[in-house]
């Protein structure tokens, strides 16, 4: 209304200051050109007043509007054409913006990373604010004696002794006393024993090849006998381990991972509960207690986890290794040596630190149209990665909504490969239910044990890794990393619409987001092209959501392109475009929706003939050179 109104306003006093003007034109200078002009004058003159009058008036407003302006030329009650494109033009606006061809400012050609030095981000635990002292609530379960918490020692477990939980709110466990299984005594009659005895038994014999682990895996999952499949881990002991190595597997390794699956019901003496969704609740745990539980994983011992067809875990991660042992895939010789190095590390010295496992879900996001925010400082590079140049930042673990994705099967990409180096993250995958669309998984405190080289298929593990990163009040690694998953695009053009540009950014929003925490004690975000590769993701616009996340968040942004020297660049001259030239959230957001109804939505073609940084540049520019030629007439 009040644009209307200051529209209507200009016109009318313009109205009458030319009303008294024409009526001066049609007495004083009419009767002169009749006198001397006849007929042929009159009409001249006629012509002449309605030229001149309409010039004077086109003037008169333009000068009007631009006194009234915004400062944005995206803001909301602007006289020029606004990006939101159903906010009413003003009059005499109706010219489309001009094309202009953007030009880059030069960048030196052999730069590496540009924007603020990554020495002066933010980092943990340097950034960080004072943790409160550790404590069991009811949305934060604590798995350790608190009060026997110290710096180098292995931690205590909470309580004393088992207690046990059978029920649909926490993780069932191969130790329950409800886990039972049905067995055939010597004359053939089914009766019913501890599944908890069964495992220990077969376990608890000597192994000297992968058909004998094979063997005693199948005693107490003996529905699967005939499905699963052990080729990978036969093919793994028997082809590519030397024989000193297999003999140290054999004879040191897998007898140390027995005793320590075995000590489940003396390490995990609390129920820990599932983080289904909708819940905002932490687990912190010790380091010893997850290394118990991924032992039981890779000997397949979690009851209900294997059927996934209308089971109730169906809704879950995988968190058994069978599918890890399946088939012939030289990924999964790599997957193996880089999970045997750490159950070689935590066997052969107790780890003695925590990690806290938090489910995170918000119920209210940024109005994206109205923020006022603005991007915040970026370092943006070609080389490095999360893992090692993000350390102390907030690590973006690119996540399959089944948090790990593939890592107990044959993925091995971004998320597959960070779970793999940081083996405690695996756990996540026996509490984590499905993420939603405005949830995310938060763990802090892993360790890497691993370092590697390569990428799906190339890669390769390459040595073990002494992690050096430094430890907080609660004895966690100040390792912070955050599992968002983007949506899986099977159509180009689908990421463009408004509804999933808002899902992605309340998503990121969702991981980068700490509430009640100020800025400088946020680290800044370690990303790249999330949601990129085989989710079909545009890594242009992905850098942008993410921008634009961690701006409303509060943090800065180191982003790695992998190798991509020319999408550094880009994502680099974007940034500083858009701080330059004042654009908010808001005004963005409101970019990507004019994109999306002029290039996508009704676009033939696989992709868009104009590219979207192209379209952003043309569009502000345009109408910068409007407002210019503008304010040059007026002057």
């Amino acid at each position: 209304m009040g644009q209307h109104h200051k529209q209507h306003s200009v016109k009318s006093s313009s109205q009458s200051w030319l009303a008294g003007f024409t009526d001066a034109i049609d007495w004083q200078l009419h009767p002169l050109c009749i006198l001397f002009c006849g007929g042929v004058g009159w009409v001249t003159m006629r012509i002449l007043r309605y030229v001149f009058t309409s010039g004077i008036a086109a003037v008169i407003f333009k000068a009007k509007c631009r006194s009234q302006k915004q400062p944005s030329v995206f803001a909301e009650k602007e006289c020029y054409p606004s990006v939101d494109i159903k906010k009413e033009q003003c009059e005499f606006q109706h010219q489309k913006p001009l094309v202009i061809k953007h030009i880059s400012p030069p960048l030196p050609p052999n730069a590496k990373w540009f924007g603020t030095p990554i020495e002066e981000m933010r980092r943990m635990p340097m950034c960080g604010a004072p943790l409160p002292p550790l404590r069991q609530s009811s949305n934060h379960t604590v798995t350790i004696r608190r009060d026997l918490l110290r710096e180098g020692d292995v931690p205590k477990p909470y309580p004393t002794s088992y207690k046990d939980a059978w029920d649909n709110k926490h993780v069932k466990m191969p130790c329950s006393r409800e886990n039972l299984y049905l067995v055939e005594d010597e004359n053939g009659e089914r009766t019913t024993r501890s599944r908890w005895d069964v495992i220990q038994h077969a376990l608890q014999q000597e192994f000297c090849s992968a058909v004998d682990l094979k063997n005693a895996i199948l005693k107490y999952n003996i529905a699967y006998a005939k499905k699963w499949d052990f080729t990978a881990l036969i093919d793994f002991c028997e082809r590519v381990l030397e024989d000193a190595e297999a003999d140290h597997w054999f004879q040191s390794i897998l007898p140390d991972m027995v005793k320590l699956a075995c000590r489940l019901p003396e390490l995990c003496t609390q129920p820990i509960p599932l983080l289904k969704q909708k819940m905002n609740h932490s687990i912190t745990m010790s380091q010893e207690q997850i290394a118990s539980l991924l032992a039981n994983a890779f000997f397949c011992t979690f009851p209900r986890r294997n059927a996934k067809i209308r089971s109730e875990y169906s809704s879950y991660p995988d968190i058994n290794f069978n599918r890890l042992f399946e088939g012939r895939n030289s990924r999964k010789a790599e997957k193996l040596k880089t999970l045997i190095c750490y159950f070689r590390r935590v066997t052969e010295k107790k780890p003695t630190g925590l990690v806290t496992f938090t489910r995170q879900s918000f119920q209210v996001f940024p109005d994206w149209e109205s923020s006022r925010k603005t991007l915040t400082r970026i370092h943006v590079t070609y080389e490095g990665t999360i893992e090692d140049n993000g350390h102390g930042m907030l690590q973006v673990d690119f996540a399959n909504r089944f948090v790990g994705g593939g890592v107990t099967s044959a993925g091995l990409v971004q998320e597959e490969i960070h779970f793999l180096i940081n083996p405690e993250l695996i756990i996540s995958r026996l509490f984590t239910e499905v993420l939603d669309h405005n949830e995310c998984l938060i763990i802090t405190g892993t360790e890497q044990y691993s370092e590697y080289t390569g990428y799906a298929e190339t890669y390769r593990w390459k040595r073990s890794h002494e992690d050096e990163t430094p430890r907080d009040e609660w004895q966690r690694r100040t390792t912070e990393i955050v599992a968002i998953d983007a949506v899986h695009f099977r159509r180009y053009l689908d990421q463009f619409a408004p509804e999933k540009i808002e899902r992605e950014l309340n998503k990121a929003y969702c991981g980068f987001a700490r509430p009640g925490v100020p800025p400088h004690h946020l680290s800044a975000v370690a990303t790249g092209n999330w949601g990129c590769g085989a989710f079909g993701g545009d890594s242009r616009l992905k850098a942008l959501l993410q921008m634009m996340a961690a701006a409303e968040a509060g943090r800065d942004v180191v982003y790695f392109t992998f190798g991509d020297s020319e999408l550094m660049r880009e994502i680099y001259n974007m940034h500083m475009f858009l701080k330059e030239s004042g654009q908010t959230i808001a005004d963005i957001y409101k970019l990507l929706q004019k994109y999306y109804t002029e290039e996508c939505r009704d676009c033939p073609t696989a992709k868009p003939d104009v590219k979207l940084y192209h379209f952003i540049y043309n569009t502000i520019e345009s109408y910068s050179s409007s407002t210019a030629e503008e304010e040059s007439l007026g002057d």
